[in-house]
């Protein structure tokens, strides 16, 4: 048992996860504020073997931090020290929102996995672009990606607006654009995958993008027929490419007790059970999208071998949340070796 994993289960789990989280984070912070930047960068930075070329931009690595863990923008000079190649910040909505209610944040140790129904809690568009240009003002180095969502409070029928809004804060500051479309904890918003709401909506954050790559957010709870449709619509409108997955509502083959899983409640899933139907998912767009399109896959990748496997059926940059909880800090330097030491064999 390493040393993380034994702070993480006789005292983290002891913590309420939320307050965990903002915990982590204000270390996370505290890397630049104290001067660390280039202490930790030293020891977690990419192997350059590990560069890659994508949505017109070259990435250190593969390996990103998914929307979700920087909803405001605050972290990315930290977590770039820490081995992130990009930073996707967000979700993010046009209007500052609290979320819902606590609790709202469960972890399933036995699973490896958290059940979250946060419910995009930000300070809003505006704050987060605001917070984009500081880091840039400190740090050149990471890509950065901005989630945008739904406001809460907006109609499903006045969607488009309301991501315009969004997209139109953020496309100055941001090096690509994700539409999130497949968040389970904003009631409606799935609905809007639907190709006949989608591809009006993707036209609207394409024309507000002003040429900035766009790629759609999907669920891992499509079935094969619609993950297919999605890829074929995504093309069709000219997006840069599809993230796939989000969380899933699906509960099948948990080992953690069926009574606690019950007690969480509503939300997304993430973390290892995830990571069969990501993994299916990716390789169905793979199949049906043109080979230089650009797949993210995101859900259940926690080791090296877990981001390898997703590189070779077809993924052109990787990204994770749930294992940061599990792993601990140094995790992306983990999956950076293993990836580093795979290339050289």
């Amino acid at each position: 048992m390493g040393l993380y994993d034994l702070v993480f289960r006789t005292v983290l789990t002891r913590i309420d996860p939320e307050r965990a989280h903002h915990l982590a984070a204000s270390v996370i912070r505290a890397i630049p504020r104290l001067g660390l930047t280039a202490v930790v960068r030293r020891v977690c930075r990419p192997d350059p073997s590990l560069s890659v070329h994508a949505l017109g931009l070259t990435f250190e690595s593969p390996w990103g931090m998914a929307a979700g863990f920087d909803k405001n923008a605050d972290m990315i000079r930290g977590l770039w020290a820490l081995g992130f190649g990009h930073i996707e910040v967000g979700t993010v909505t046009a209007i500052p929102q609290e979320g819902n209610p606590r609790p709202r944040l469960f972890r399933l140790v036995a699973d490896r996995a958290v059940i979250n129904r946060m419910g995009f809690n930000n300070r809003g568009a505006q704050a987060a672009a605001d917070n984009v240009r500081r880091a840039r003002a400190r740090v050149a180095g990471p890509i950065i990606g901005a989630n945008i969502g739904k406001s809460r409070v907006v109609d499903v029928a006045d969607a488009i607006d309301d991501y315009r809004q969004s997209a139109r804060l953020m496309a100055p500051v941001a090096d690509y654009l994700a539409v999130n479309v497949s968040s389970p904890n904003t009631p409606g918003l799935r609905g809007l995958q639907d190709d006949t709401l989608l591809g009006p909506l993707l036209d609207a954050v394409l024309d507000e993008a002003g040429g900035l790559p766009v790629l759609v957010k999907i669920a891992p709870d499509l079935d094969d027929e619609a993950v297919e449709a999605v890829a074929r619509l995504a093309v069709a409108k000219g997006l840069a490419g599809i993230i796939a997955t989000n969380t899933t509502i699906g509960r099948a083959g948990l080992v953690t007790d069926a009574a606690r899983v019950e007690a969480a409640g509503a939300g997304g899933l993430s973390g290892a059970p995830v990571r069969a139907r990501a993994l299916d998912v990716l390789r169905i767009i793979r199949r049906v999208v043109p080979a230089d399109f650009c797949v993210i896959a995101v859900g259940g990748i926690e080791s090296a071998d877990d981001a390898r496997e997703r590189l070779a059926a077809g993924a052109t940059l990787i990204q994770g949340y749930t294992g940061f909880l599990y792993r601990g800090p140094l995790w992306a330097r983990e999956i950076l070796r293993g990836l580093a030491r795979a290339s050289r064999a």
